[in-house]
């Protein structure tokens, strides 16, 4: 059978958004390192921390749009089992040892018990299968006096949340634990509830209430035979997000996107439009019923719902015939659609008590990932003198620096590719919130370098008023050699960019810029400052200028560029505007200031005293000392690791641009480790691990956040736009079609429904289709005519005679 959980696997993650997840997942959750040394640090007395750890709901395993909320609770997916929440440390070893005693019991609570867990303060969550027929409260209520503890009426609510702990803290699991249950089980717990004239999920005004102190057997009165509105409990699949976006899209599609389908008397023609639409082409009979059991839920308990949806099936379900052009086209929309952004980042809201409620929708403020408390020992160097509210954007802006120190140094990416250090960081932060908070560690780091840009700015000022001095027949001295010059200007032109890379002999070129949009002196002739950014990140580079004449530049290069830039959010989202998908965006590294209560005190920055800049000389020294390619092997685990979380979280959100922007994103943070590697002497520490985590996640929560919604609607954009010619409308229906289908093809190339009916006569009368009259109806033409009655040809159906699946032409056997 299967498992699945709905939980948020995320530190600090939204407690109002949670993911169903197969509890295999959960299970690697549980099993970080990260994850053992949080609930350590709680139990040692910081409480404040138990809002970091991950969560998972107690009663359901689905919620629709992934929102924790009751109304968002989807019924089908009620587990029937129930978390007991033992709060108070001296009904701990009491309680574990009477679960355990009433679990091998003779009562209603036999084979009961599901879960022994610790709980983040070392008290206790036991899960356990609820009796059939009983109600969350009732459950709770009786396995408590069973038990021996308080009851806790905060344990019951629908949405509850419970805060997981490691994985040394699960005392005892059931096999069953978080199990969808079988059909017939599940079949005969609904009827149950309905018996009792509650919901499906056992919610509402109960007839009567179960008293807890019934014997292992009574709850077979409960057996009952089911009624035809059980027929609707065959599915558990889940209503996935492309599910429910198709299903809407195929409403349209059918012409009914401005009806009620829910209205009583047009529910079973308004649901067989729809899957006559196509809908039945994407999605498998289980899962349609659960979408319209979301959809069309009063509807969906009745056996005339489940009947007309199994019929159909049965006669049109036919997955091995080639789908429509259209059905295709919705198919790959209603894929777009259900991309959330920014679904593996969310806010972090603090609750009061393991329980949890539903948060406001005020508190629900975005925040990134939260800094972990410990560093490695460069970056808590260069954040020493930093003000709390600053230090994640100076821990991602210090690396571009780092890296420029290095040369001719290269590391062996997962994918076998080979990488310098190439890395790019922008600063994205509302007017007045302290941007410039980068700019002293950046000026330490950099130190070193412009001393010696100086030396050779120097001579090479000298050189150009030697030659400026001389005459045009004169001797001119050749230009300096070794005139490694590393930090540019921020107003160079493209020809000055490309001599300084030249000349730099494979070090870096660096700059830090005061807004993005200084990088346009390099624009030149079609924006050449994006080529530059994409080119630089790119392992083997070609880039130059190839010109006539004498003193102009001709070389060919390969970029090597690192930098810092700052910028509004504004400007930054319109400056990367009409680059969303060409590649920029993935390659930059993004961080962020978070937004200041009004009247907060004023940020105070530390000294840089001679004292900081000894203690940060060995880490540069060891970064201009490295050469050639290094390896680390604890940076290349991690990259392994990080990806294959990445792969999970997208294969369970269905979001392409998060995945895409994942790709470049870990190998970021794979460069990121290595510099911190090197810089510490090729010695590898414990926290570059969860600081590189951290990075990441930061990163990509930062891109999602600024450009993921923009990101996703340039490529349904990209799509759309896509020029084709005249298209065969009858190929792109299926051999046997609807009026409605008919619709569907024309809107899908752009044509309106007006003029439908026409093509449809049209092509009736020259024998490429023939009509399917309604049921008793004999009719000639193009609209039928019995008994004086006019039929409109929306009510028929049509067989095509040409351009079939099957590649047959029918038309001879129809020819009158």
């Amino acid at each position: 059978m299967e498992h699945i959980i709905a939980y948020n696997p995320y530190k600090n993650g939204n407690k109002g958004s949670v993911s169903s997840q197969p509890l295999s997942v959960y299970d690697k959750t549980i099993a970080y390192p990260w994850m053992a040394e949080l609930v350590a640090a709680i139990r040692g007395g910081n409480d404040e921390l138990k809002k970091q750890l991950p969560f998972r709901c107690a009663h359901y395993y689905q919620f629709r749009d992934n929102r924790r909320s009751q109304k968002n609770a989807v019924p089908e997916s009620f587990l029937f089992q129930t978390t007991i929440d033992v709060d108070d440390k001296e009904y701990v070893d009491k309680a574990i040892e009477k679960a355990r005693e009433l679990n091998c019991s003779d009562t209603i609570w036999n084979g009961a018990l599901l879960h022994l867990e610790y709980s983040a303060r070392k008290k206790l969550h036991i899960d356990i299968r609820m009796p059939i027929g009983m109600t969350i409260e009732e459950t709770q209520r009786a396995y408590c006096e069973a038990l021996g503890v308080p009851y806790d009426e905060s344990c019951i609510t629908p949405e509850r949340m419970l805060f997981i702990t490691d994985k040394a803290s699960e005392i005892y699991r059931s096999p069953h634990w978080y199990e969808v249950l079988p059909q017939e089980e599940l079949k005969k717990r609904r009827q149950a509830y309905l018996d009792r004239g509650l919901t499906i999920d056992g919610r509402g005004v109960a007839v009567s209430a179960i008293q807890p102190a019934q014997p292992s057997d009574s709850n077979a009165a409960h057996a009952a035979h089911l009624s035809p509105a059980g027929a609707y409990q065959d599915a558990v699949a889940v209503a996935t997000g492309k599910n429910l976006a198709a299903f809407d899209l195929f409403r349209n599609a059918a012409g009914l996107k401005d009806v009620d389908i829910n209205t009583p008397g047009s529910r079973h023609s308004s649901l067989l439009a729809i899957m006559s639409a196509g809908a039945s082409r994407v999605m498998p009979e289980d899962e349609l019923k659960a979408v319209v059991a979301q959809k069309m839920p009063a509807f969906s308990q009745e056996r005339d719902c489940q009947q007309l949806i199994h019929d159909f099936y049965a006669k049109y379900g036919d997955s091995s015939k080639p789908m429509s052009q259209a059905v295709i086209r919705i198919n790959a929309q209603a894929e777009k659609s259900s991309q959330k952004d920014a679904v593996a980042f969310k806010s972090a809201s603090s609750v009061g008590s393991e329980g949890g409620t539903d948060i406001n929708a005020e508190d629900d403020k975005l925040a990134p990932p939260p800094m972990p408390e410990h560093l490695p020992k460069l970056v808590e160097l260069l954040l020493s003198k930093t003000p709390d509210v600053y230090k994640p954007a100076v821990a991602h802006a210090i690396f571009p620096p780092l890296a420029t120190h290095l040369c001719k140094t290269t590391f062996k990416y997962i994918d076998n590719v080979e990488h310098e250090a190439t890395l790019m960081c922008c600063l994205l932060a509302g007017t007045g919130a302290g941007k410039n908070c980068v700019q002293m560690p950046i000026n330490m780091i950099m130190e070193d370098i412009r001393q010696r840009d100086r030396e050779n700015l120097q001579r090479e000022k000298e050189w150009k008023e030697e030659v400026t001095r001389k005459g045009a027949n004169k001797d001119k001295r050749k230009r300096p050699e070794n005139l490694i010059i590393q930090e540019i200007d921020a107003d160079m032109t493209n020809p000055a960019f490309v001599m300084r890379t030249a000349e730099a002999q494979e070090h870096f070129l660096y700059t830090s810029l005061n807004e993005i949009d200084q990088f346009d002196a390099l624009k030149g002739q079609g924006n050449q400052q994006f080529k530059i950014m994409c080119l630089a990140f790119d392992p083997g580079n070609q880039y130059g200028q190839t010109r006539v004449g004498t003193s102009s530049i001709t070389e060919r290069i390969t970029i090597r560029f690192n930098w810092n830039a700052s910028t509004t959010v504004q400007l930054g989202q319109r400056y990367f505007s009409k680059v969303l998908t060409d590649g920029p965006i993935s390659r930059i590294n993004f961080c962020t200031i978070p937004e200041r209560e009004i009247g907060a005190e004023m940020p105070v920055y530390g000294e840089y005293d001679e004292a900081f800049r000894e203690a940060l000389r060995p880490y540069i020294e060891n970064l201009c000392k490295a050469s050639g390619r290094i390896d680390c092997a604890e940076a290349s685990a991690l990259a392994e690791k990080l990806k294959d979380e990445n792969a999970d979280f997208s294969r369970m959100s269905q979001n392409r641009v998060f995945e895409n922007l994942s790709f470049r994103g870990n190998v970021i943070a794979f460069l990121k480790a290595c510099v911190l590697y090197v810089a510490n002497g090729c010695k590898w520490e414990p926290e570059i691990e969860e600081f590189i985590r951290w990075s990441e996640s930061y990163d990509l929560w930062c891109k999602m956040i600024f450009f993921g919604a923009s990101i996703a609607k340039a490529n349904e954009v990209g799509e759309k736009s896509s020029k084709r010619g005249p298209a065969n409308l009858l190929q792109q229906l299926p051999d046997t079609f609807t009026y409605a289908q008919a619709e569907m093809v024309r809107l899908q190339n752009d044509f309106g429904k007006k003029g439908t009916a026409t093509m449809l006569r049209n092509w009736v009368n020259r024998h490429y289709i023939e009509k399917i009259p309604p049921k008793g109806v004999n009719a000639d033409g193009a609209d039928g005519k019995q008994g004086g009655k006019v039929f409109s040809i929306q009510l028929f159906s049509f067989k095509k005679l040409l351009f079939r699946s099957d590649g047959l032409d029918l038309r001879c056997f129809n020819a009158k």
